[in-house]
């Protein structure tokens, strides 16, 4: 065997879905810690408190990687012809994934590099695309199968429907409304989309629940559920002393590693399946 056989045998031994899925909870951990121990503003030179350019690029660094490998992992899925979940839906969440990545990078560029803190910038054209395609993903998911929720289920999605939409309308009210128009439009999509998100995801959670598969969707809620608590209080948070780095922000992060998580378990789960199917015909 020559050595490059050798060295992608190595690779593929230590790329399994087992721990590809204890690199995920590490990366979530790490970055937990991360935010805990660092995110103390600091007074400058000029007496006022703020945090150091390193922390808030680590916290970019903790969040693009989390995005991107949850996109690769995705795309992972809808290369695969064993997938149990259809591959237009993880086609749509690595869409999702990859424009989330690609939104992070620009505004970072913009806050760290430019020191610019627009009310819109390109970022927001992947941000948008990543919202839109995550909805379509998520929708297609709950489309694929027939939904046949409980009355005490009904309810439970319509109180956190109800609850999101105030808590989010809430929060925008707490605001200014932006001098640019396309800023105030874009603020609403995001409140909506979070919201639309939050419903489906509850409406995920418990069609899903029960059974090996239904693992990767409950990760794919939570997801949801983390990427709405990061937005919210990103929204919240915004005035004219915010600055990047809150705690609260770390939930962007766990919301790319559950993505990724929730992907590695549906592969996972559509391997076992096939492995098992090939094995009743062979019997």
């Amino acid at each position: 065997m020559s050595t490059s056989d050798n060295n992608s045998s190595r690779s593929q031994s230590l790329l399994t879905n087992q721990n590809i899925i204890l690199a995920s909870i590490g990366w979530g951990v790490l970055a937990l810690l991360y935010f805990l121990l660092f995110s103390a503003k600091v007074p400058g030179t000029d007496g006022v408190e703020s945090r150091a350019d390193w922390y808030v690029m680590g916290t970019n660094i903790f969040e693009a990687l989390a995005y991107l490998g949850a996109g690769v992992l995705c795309l992972r899925n809808w290369q695969s012809p064993q997938i149990v979940s259809s591959r237009n839906v993880w086609l749509a969440i690595a869409i999702g994934m990859l424009s989330y990545f690609l939104g992070g990078i620009f505004f970072g560029y913009t806050e760290l590099i430019l020191d610019e803190e627009p009310d819109v910038s390109i970022g927001d054209v992947f941000f948008v695309l990543s919202y839109i395609s995550l909805g379509v993903g998520m929708i297609l998911a709950v489309a694929s199968r027939r939904i046949n929720l409980e009355k005490w289920q009904w309810v439970i999605v319509s109180a956190i429907a109800v609850f999101g939409s105030l808590l989010a309308w809430w929060i925008s009210m707490q605001h200014a409304a932006p001098s640019e128009p396309l800023a105030t439009i874009l603020n609403w999509f995001y409140v909506v989309s979070d919201v639309i998100l939050l419903i489906i995801a509850t409406t995920l959670l418990l069609a899903f629940w029960g059974g090996r598969v239904a693992q990767s969707w409950r990760m794919i809620a939570a997801a949801a559920f983390s990427l709405y608590i990061a937005d919210m209080w990103f929204k919240y948070a915004q005035g004219p002393n915010y600055q990047s780095g809150e705690i609260l922000e770390v939930f962007w992060v766990f919301s790319g590693v559950l993505f990724g998580m929730g992907a590695v378990l549906e592969h996972d789960a559509s391997l076992s399946r096939t492995r098992r199917e090939r094995g009743r015909k062979r019997a």
